[in-house]
């Protein structure tokens, strides 16, 4: 497994579309491999394909929650391919989100609160589920990166040029320290 450099904002390639996979093969599992060991590097929680350069519809997960409350945290990864969303509830939560592609930012976004997602994992096996709270969230956030939308495009004008700013002014300050 390896470690793949993430493609950080405003770099164009995370506005591309995603295409989907076609075959589940040795190629594909070490992508999911390293997008995994890339992911609890980084550490985060979500990754999509793009994010590592790699145009397809393939996204990795693992919110790391703990089984009892104050207890540490346990692994879970889940893999996602061609990952639709069937429904969406009427009703919204907001969380507060941060993505990989924008480093130490985060903001406020309003999603529906429960979505049903239907996704092909990695054996193939379709699979069809109900979500809710943060998976709900994780999973609308990174299929975004699929149609090349990021976090920060659910914000207003005005907030959105705040965290590419605030990015812009934290590059310059690690560039200086390097």
């Amino acid at each position: 497994m390896a470690i793949l450099p993430i493609i950080e904002a405003p770099d164009p390639r995370l506005r591309t579309i995603s295409t989907p996979v076609e075959t589940i093969d040795a190629d594909l599992n070490r992508l999911i491999d390293d997008m995994f060991e890339t992911m609890y590097d980084a550490p985060g929680i979500g990754l999509a394909a793009i994010q590592v350069g790699v145009p397809k519809r393939v996204l990795v997960m693992d919110l790391q929650e703990p089984e009892v409350e104050d207890g540490p945290p346990v692994k879970r990864p889940m893999v996602f391919i061609n990952p639709q969303i069937l429904d969406g509830s009427p009703d919204l939560s907001v969380y507060q989100e941060g993505c990989l592609s924008i480093p130490e930012q985060y903001a406020e976004v309003e999603r529906p609160a429960a979505i049903r997602a239907s996704w092909m994992d990695r054996d193939g096996r379709i699979r069809e589920e109900q979500l809710d709270g943060l998976m709900a969230t994780c999973l609308q956030h990174e299929m975004d990166h699929l149609e090349g939308v990021l976090f920060i495009d659910h914000l207003s004008r005005l907030k959105r040029d705040m965290v590419l700013k605030k990015l812009a002014k934290l590059r310059k300050e690690t560039a200086k320290a390097a």
